[in-house]
């Protein structure tokens, strides 16, 4: 065991309830694995610079090939010649999953749990208890967040003394706010919602376990080992499926990578191909030009698709780097019915609803609503009002459920599919998917929307706190831009990692290829037609900095402005104005977490790109890490 990896400074015996002798030897099986991560990662930023290189868009794969890592051919994944999986019992009706972590930043156990009971009380269908882009990677987060986890899906007494005290804060709540309890009976509510997993993505080294030569270790593999060993006897024994989320897949060849850890581990434990189930994040532009074949590699344990937002448009902003005519707008103008977003929903519902050689489809489960019901009554009530109509478009556009950001966000959505009464809505008719250079180049559509110095301020302040916000824990938080703080009109967004991606790829984007901004802006100077150089994002960057440096402790962390907001500010700034676009914001955030010297920052951010610039490789270890 300890010749196969190591575990960080004693955490092993602090956390013997998740490090059992079980999930270590399944780690110990599958970390050879690992090697064949890194090559899949190595192929993928390959493939990002020679498309750079050649300034060659996207394109559909040659239909004669083989699926890396399968004896499946393109051509026959189209059509549907493979063996997909049925949908189980619990997960044929999820008209909403929530999202959020099962922890909480330095909390004592008793107080993270709390989050796993509002989950599960919640009323919603299903809950995506997350180990990534909702997570915060601080001191042990990680850790609690599957300590919990299994404390609660084990039914522990601790567990269940917080459950009853949470259920009556939250039947408060819904008096005030619905005149009506949401909880009748906490005990049976317990046990409506299905627990789902998110992995963290194969892009990411763990925190706490290295191999032992001192290189950084999948954190998939670790999630996938740490969560299914320790709960799966539970789950099944309940009459549960052991569902995960798989986020950020670009290719299919990355889906048989996931496919061969699944079925590695369920070999491991003795369990039948395909115990394990699987969604599957439609995150990466590249993804979406190879539905049918990732849903062939993951065969008997995919079940479904969802299709997110932000980091969808950060994915296309990336693989269109290059291309210089390619400039995004505002983000508030890319919504899911815009241009590309639009052509991207409509293939991953005509992908569901392809059926496999044995007549199965798939699940569709729609996107995130992030409004949160806290703000003004006319505010609250506009905001809900544009969750529901969000909700009832995606319903009719053929999305089984969707996904909310805060439980108390379940009752006002799901109502939705409540009228309509169906399960799920697998085996649509829909137009055949089709594979023309058209489609191809529809994948990218824009269409004319604003570029403003506004938009721009937005996309600063946000990223901005996302950082400061991820260095204090705070991977989910609920953000708005700083010119908001003091209306309540103007709802607080629950954010996640993706936020903080997009917003710093689009600013870069405006910034190297000279974005020309749509409207006067009497403030700065700034006419309809000027560009977006890098004096004006300087201007703006140092005044929204300044922006939170005078805000309330309620929107940042006084704690936070001589501490981890220095340290935002300066991978923000070193992100947009270098002239290699990072692949990922995360990468930089990763680097400086759970400390506060600046100049140690700097360092690693230089350090950081001149490594990826030199020699295309990503700084992905914890460079703190102690054995």
């Amino acid at each position: 065991m300890a010749k196969a990896f190591q575990i960080r400074d004693h955490l092993q015996e602090s956390y013997a309830e998740v490090y059992t002798a079980e999930a270590l030897a399944a780690l110990t099986a599958l970390a050879p694995l690992d090697a064949l991560r890194r090559e899949r990662m190595a192929e993928r930023l390959a493939r990002r610079r020679e498309r750079a290189a050649a300034r060659r868009p996207l394109a559909f794969l040659d239909p004669d090939t083989l699926i890396p890592g399968t004896t499946i051919r393109v051509g026959e994944a189209r059509a549907g010649e493979f063996d997909g999986s049925e949908i189980p019992p619990d997960l044929q009706r999820q008209w909403i999953q929530g999202t959020g972590p099962a922890t909480k930043p330095h909390a004592p156990v008793k107080a993270g749990l709390r989050n796993v009971a509002y989950a599960l009380l919640s009323g919603a269908d299903g809950w995506m208890f997350d180990g990534e882009d909702a997570l915060g990677q601080i001191s042990t987060m990680s850790l609690d967040n599957l300590r919990n986890l299994r404390l609660a899906i084990a039914g522990d007494p601790l567990f269940l003394t917080v459950a009853e005290q949470v259920a009556t804060e939250m039947n408060a709540w819904a008096e005030g706010f619905f005149g009506r309890p949401i909880i009748d009976d906490w005990r049976r509510q317990l046990d409506f919602t299905t627990r789902i997993f998110r992995c963290r993505g194969l892009h990411l080294d763990d925190r706490h376990l290295r191999h032992s030569d001192g290189s950084g270790f999948s954190a998939s593999i670790t999630d996938l080992c740490l969560y299914v060993v320790n709960n799966q006897a539970a789950l099944r024994v309940a009459g549960r499926s052991v569902v995960l989320y798989l986020p950020k897949i670009q290719t299919a060849g990355e889906a048989a990578l996931w496919n061969e850890l699944l079925s590695a581990l369920e070999s491991h434990l003795g369990l039948p191909d395909g115990t394990i189930k699987a969604y599957v994040l439609v995150e990466q532009i590249e993804a979406c030009f190879q539905l049918m074949e990732i849903r062939a590699a993951l065969g008997r344990h995919f079940v479904g698709y969802n299709t997110g937002r932000w980091d969808y448009i950060n994915s296309v902003a990336d693989a269109c780097a290059w291309d210089s005519a390619f400039i995004n707008p505002n983000i508030d103008a890319i919504t899911m019915t815009y241009g590309y977003m639009r052509i991207y929903e409509d293939r991953v519902r005509r992908a569901v609803n392809t059926p496999d050689r044995n007549g199965r489809f798939a699940l569709w489960q729609g996107g995130m609503e992030t409004n949160i019901p806290v703000g003004t009554e006319a505010g609250v009530k506009a905001g809900m009002d544009r969750a529901v109509a969000g909700a009832e478009r995606e319903q009719r556009a053929g999305a089984s459920g969707k996904w909310v950001a805060h439980w108390k966000m379940v009752h006002i959505v799901r109502p939705v599919w409540e009228r309509v009464g169906e399960a799920n809505q697998l085996g649509r008719e829909f137009p055949p998917l089709t594979y023309t250079p058209a489609d191809a180049a529809d994948l990218t559509l824009l269409e004319p929307s604003p570029r403003t110095v506004r938009g721009a301020r937005d996309l600063i302040s946000v990223a901005l706190q996302y950082g400061n916000a991820f260095a204090q824990g705070q991977q989910a938080a609920a953000l708005k831009p700083a010119d908001f703080f003091l209306d309540d009109d103007v709802l607080y967004l629950m954010e996640d990692m993706a936020t903080g991606e997009i917003r710093l790829s689009i600013l870069w984007e405006w910034l190297h290829k000279g974005a020309r901004l749509s409207a006067d802006d009497p403030e700065t100077g700034v006419r309809a037609g000027d560009p977006f150089t890098a004096e004006l994002f300087t201007r703006l960057l140092a005044e929204e900095h300044a922006k939170l440096l005078a805000a309330r402790d309620k929107d940042v962390y006084d704690a936070s402005k001589g501490t981890t907001l220095p340290i935002a500010l300066a991978i923000v700034e070193a992100y947009v104005l270098r002239p290699e676009k990072a692949p990922w914001y995360i990468d930089l955030l990763n680097l400086n977490l759970n400390q506060h010297d600046l100049a140690v920052a700097r360092d690693r951010i230089t350090r950081f790109f001149e490594t990826f610039e030199r020699d295309g490789i990503r700084i992905t270890e914890n460079l703190d890490f102690e054995s």
